[in-house]
């Protein structure tokens, strides 16, 4: 499979999973986190698929196109060891679904950042929360949700934290 195959699979993944994890959320309150903004695709998508929910993203440096920014309110910006303890104190138990997509070809780097991410985010997680990612979470109480029949085992995760208490 060549490099432009790889990603359009990967591109596919990520869009089948953000819409069931949509599906999967939608009678439920609460906002929604990116990790890793990039030229804003994703963030974009989100922005279509839930145009009534809060979006906070996640990023280092701000590269994407123009159309594709958060505003300032909706952006966190620095190094994510900083950033998502910050977002532990203002936006507890609050987060309904988070996408993370901030992997890098740096397996070691990876590993480190999905670490500190799968014990960080769960203060910041209503019960029944969804989590979509690139690299596997290993989240405490949480379980496998089943990915869409088009997405192949490990190219993507759904995990879902917790049990949703209540429907609004």
């Amino acid at each position: 499979m060549s490099r432009l195959d790889s990603v359009i699979r990967r591109l596919m993944a990520q869009r089948s999973c953000l819409d069931l994890a949509a599906t999967l959320i939608k009678d439920f309150d609460g906002v929604v986190l990116e990790f890793g903004l990039g030229n804003g695709r994703t963030f974009d998508h989100l922005q279509t698929l839930m145009p009534q929910r809060e979006i906070f993203v996640f990023e280092r440096v701000v590269a994407a196109h123009p159309d594709c920014i958060p505003d300032s309110d909706h952006l966190i910006l620095g190094d994510i060891y900083k950033t998502l303890p910050y977002a532990i104190n203002t936006l507890q138990s609050s987060v309904i679904l988070v996408h993370s997509d901030v992997g890098s070809h740096d397996k070691d780097k990876n590993r480190k950042i999905t670490e500190f991410m799968s014990v960080n985010l769960p203060p910041l997680l209503k019960p029944g929360a969804i989590i979509v990612s690139e690299q596997q979470m290993l989240v405490a109480g949480s379980e496998d949700v089943e990915l869409p029949k088009d997405v192949a085992p490990g190219r993507y995760y759904i995990t879902r934290v917790g049990h949703p208490t209540a429907v609004p």
